[in-house]
C-alpha cells in the first residue's frame, strides 16, 4: 500500500474500503484478507458496529495491532458542540475501540463551527487521530477554516472521472487539506464502465476500467475509498500501483470531465 501524510504528519492509505451499504462482517474481513487497512464508516450507514468488530476479530485472529488499521467515520447530523462531545464518545462505543483515526463532519450544518470545536477538543484529548470535513466546497471551506484551530486533514467529496473539479483541489492546497474521493466508480452511473476512451486506455495497460478510473486519482495524490462486495474486485481496486498513466493518458482522462455533479442529492 501506498500512503499520503496528513497535514499533522499522520500516515494514511491512499486507498481505503468504502463501506456504505456493507452490514456483513465477513465481508469486512474479506477486505482486511485482501490487505485493506482503512475502513470508511459513518454514523449514517448504520454498521460502526459491524466494522469495529472486524477490526477486533482481525486483530485476534491474525495477530494485527490496531495502529494498522486507519478508521474514518462521519458525524451524520446537525448537533450542538456539547452533544458532539457526547456523540463522539457513543461513536468510539459503537465501534469499541479506543480512538478513531479519523472524524469528518459529513456535510456542511447549521452548527459546523461549534461541532468542528468540539473535535478539535476531543483531537487534543487523543479520542480522535485526525479531524476534517466532508463534501464542503471551496467557498464554504475558505469560510469555514476561518474559525478552525487546526485546519482539517482530508476534505472528502465527490471527485472522479466525469467531476473532476481541479479548483477544490487547488483550493485545498493553501490549508494542506487532502481530498478524498467517495464514489470514485460513480456507483455505476453515467456508463463509467463502457467509456471508449476508458476501456482502450485499460487495454493498453491490461487493466480493468476501475483500475484506470483509481489510478487517475492515485496519481494526482487523490485518495479513494472504492467499495466492492466480491473478492475479485476487491483484490483488482488494490492493484493500481504496478503501473503509471502516461501524460497523453493523462490528458485523455481530463477531457472526460462534465463539470457536473453525477448525483441528485450532490450537496
Amino acid at each position: 500500500m501506498v500512503y499520503e501524510t496528513l497535514n499533522n504528519g499522520l500516515m494514511i492509505p491512499l486507498l481505503g474500503f468504502g463501506t456504505y451499504g456493507v452490514t456483513n462482517t465477513h465481508t469486512l474481513m474479506m477486505a482486511i484478507d485482501c490487505g485493506y487497512r482503512l475502513f470508511d464508516t459513518a454514523q449514517m450507514y448504520g454498521n460502526q458496529s459491524q466494522v469495529g468488530a472486524a477490526i477486533r476479530d482481525a486483530m485476534r485472529v491474525y495477530g494485527l495491532k490496531r495502529e494498522e488499521f486507519f478508521v474514518t467515520t462521519k458525524l451524520s447530523s446537525n448537533m450542538s458542540g456539547a452533544y458532539t462531545m457526547k456523540s463522539i464518545e457513543s461513536t468510539l462505543k459503537i465501534l469499541n475501540l479506543d480512538y478513531i483515526d479519523l472524524l469528518l463532519l459529513h456535510e456542511p450544518y447549521a452548527q459546523s463551527k461549534a461541532m468542528y470545536n468540539a473535535m478539535e477538543s476531543a483531537y487534543k484529548q487523543g479520542k480522535l487521530k485526525a479531524i476534517g470535513v466532508s463534501n464542503f466546497i471551496p467557498s464554504v471551506f475558505s469560510e469555514f477554516v476561518k474559525t478552525c484551530e487546526i485546519p482539517p486533514a482530508i476534505n472528502q467529496c465527490e471527485v472522479h472521472i466525469y467531476y473532476q473539479q481541479p479548483h477544490l483541489l487547488q483550493a485545498m492546497k493553501a490549508y494542506g487539506t487532502l481530498v478524498q474521493s467517495w464514489s470514485p466508480f460513480i456507483a455505476g452511473k453515467s456508463e463509467l464502465f463502457a467509456n471508449p476512451s476508458l476501456i482502450r486506455i485499460a487495454h493498453t495497460y491490461h487493466k480493468s476500467v476501475a483500475q484506470v478510473a483509481l489510478r487517475f486519482l492515485v496519481q494526482q495524490g487523490i485518495m479513494a475509498i472504492p467499495k466492492a462486495c466480491n473478492l475479485k474486485y476487491m483484490q483488482e481496486n488494490l492493484e493500481i500501483f504496478d503501473f503509471a498513466l502516461s501524460v497523453e493518458d493523462m490528458q485523455t482522462l481530463r477531457a472526460l470531465d462534465t463539470n457536473t455533479t453525477q448525483f441528485s442529492w450532490g450537496y
